[in-house]
């Protein structure tokens, strides 16, 4: 588990640092970016690293939480590094997105359940079918 959940990091990390700088590349092309602001991107990519590789995959795949709780602890933490995230990219920004956090988390919470639900849909099918398989 652990193996896979470092290895699950450092894929995540690696990816939002490539993601993030491609975005910096293409929209500021011609502004100069200060060396301190890579730490910046590289805190981006620690907390999508930390929320996308570690968290999610422990929360629905070896937590034996339930699903409820699962979804709330997933929405919560999502905004959370989310607005962090926002808030490393810049401060402005920021500001104008926090008094949204209420909707945000809301939204969500919807969109988190919808997919629980779509997943577990389709998890159950593909388990039914092996099942189905085994006693052929």
């Amino acid at each position: 588990m652990i193996h896979q959940l470092k290895q699950s990091f450092f894929q995540v990390f690696t990816i939002t640092m490539l993601w993030v700088i491609l975005l910096l590349t293409v929209f500021f092309r011609d502004h100069p970016i200060p060396m301190l602001y890579l730490w910046n991107v590289a805190g981006i990519a620690l907390i999508a690293a930390a929320l996308f590789g570690v968290m999610y995959n422990a929360l629905w795949n070896y937590f034996t939480l339930k699903p409820a709780w699962n979804i709330l602890i997933s929405s919560s933490f999502n905004i959370a590094g989310g607005l962090a995230g926002i808030w490393l990219f810049s401060t402005d920004m920021f500001s104008i997105v926090i008094p949204w956090w209420p909707g945000m988390l809301l939204l969500s919470v919807i969109l988190h359940t919808i997919a629980f639900y779509f997943y577990a849909k389709k998890d159950s099918k593909r388990s039914a079918e092996a099942l189905n398989r085994i006693l052929k």
